[in-house]
């Protein structure tokens, strides 16, 4: 679990990442959870955008690819997910 002085950090980090995933009217499905996994390993740190025609509210998604990664959901802003997690090779963040 994050603390707030942890979700601050890691908000202003993602401020200037792009979104490298995007769900649809597909919905999060196993093999985008997978890939999302191995996004984390690498970058430890992800944005994921939310397309209008997705038919999920956000909250949900959040929290499916949260789970699904085993990852902490550190914001929903708008249609756009922030997702951590500490990778075990790469590690490039050091939290406050």
């Amino acid at each position: 679990m994050l603390t707030g002085k942890q979700k601050r950090f890691l908000r202003s980090t993602a401020h200037h990442l792009q979104p490298i995933f995007q769900v649809g009217k597909a919905g999060v499905n196993e093999n985008m959870i997978k890939q999302i996994k191995e996004a984390l390993e690498a970058r430890e740190l992800i944005k994921i955008s939310i397309l209008q025609n997705c038919d999920e509210d956000r909250e949900t998604v959040g929290n499916a690819l949260s789970k699904g990664a085993k990852a902490e959901l550190v914001q929903i802003i708008g249609n756009t997910i922030i997702l951590y997690k500490e990778s075990q090779e790469n590690k490039k963040l050091e939290l406050p």
